[in-house]
């Protein structure tokens, strides 16, 4: 079965308006954009390959947040997890893909070294479940009714650094994410005029989200000093901000980096 049975907290469809998908879960960005979404009176629903985190459970035990086991490089889980949430909540009015899609074999491999099936693998999990997902939102929002602003919804790809630039022993990641930009603006251009907000955020920064000693860090770049990392509850501002967004400014490209940072 492509998803799981949904959490019991919140059982029924949503009587907002707003309903979030976020597809890749984790304790930085996708933990704070639930949190906020559901805060602003949004119904949310987080896929991940292991939803059993212990971030994610709490959010649904908190927040009534749903979730969701998903592969989102295999095309038949993705179109059952959307068909899934539609039905238990309605078609979704914002769908995050926050998935970095590196393979830990894939990092710091230099274009001779670089194993072709971690490429694969990487462009897979990355670009390929982009597409997917992107593909499935778009099917479901062109049915929805437009809104006061004249939108049916809003898709967000978060991207990295790699979208703007190929850093030197990084071509897997570059190649992924170019494939998202490249994605997300023919998608922009095609179903903007149809009242689809489609939006790339290249971060270009580590993100470093709260740990239980009530520091920032992350896991390879330490611990967050003066700002110097971006916080993923600002960044879920900036996305919730997106989505809101009058169609006459619709941004397409938004790039999120600290004060500190070299670019």
């Amino acid at each position: 079965m492509a998803t799981s049975e949904p959490s019991a907290a919140g059982a029924g469809p949503a009587s907002v308006q707003d309903i979030a998908l976020i597809v890749g879960g984790g304790p930085g960005i996708s933990a704070s954009c639930a949190r906020l979404f559901a805060q602003s009176g949004m119904a949310v629903a987080i896929a991940a390959r292991h939803p059993d985190k212990p971030v994610l459970q709490a959010l649904a035990q908190t927040l009534g947040v749903r979730l969701y086991a998903c592969d989102a490089t295999d095309p038949a889980a993705v179109q059952a997890l959307f068909q899934q949430v539609q039905q238990d909540l309605g078609a979704p009015t914002l769908v995050l893909h926050n998935i970095d899609g590196r393979v830990p074999g894939i990092f710091r491999k230099g274009i001779t070294e670089a194993d072709p099936g971690l490429v694969l693998d990487t462009l897979r999990n990355a670009a390929f479940s982009a597409f997917l997902v992107g593909q499935q939102a778009a099917q479901l929002m062109q049915g929805n009714r437009a809104n006061a602003n004249g939108a049916k919804g809003t898709i967000i790809f978060t991207n990295a650094s790699a979208a703007l630039k190929g850093f030197p022993a990084s071509g897997a990641f570059a190649m992924a994410c170019h494939a998202k930009t490249g994605l997300a603006q023919s998608m922009a251009r095609e179903l903007m005029p149809k009242g689809i907000h489609v939006v790339n955020v290249p971060i270009d920064a580590a993100v470093g989200w709260t740990q239980d000693d009530g520091s920032r860090a992350h896991r390879l770049a330490g611990t967050t000093v003066d700002d110097n990392m971006a916080d993923p509850d600002r960044i879920a501002e900036t996305y919730l901000q997106l989505h809101r967004q009058h169609r006459s400014t619709w941004a397409f490209e938004v790039v999120l980096r600290p004060w500190t940072e070299r670019w």
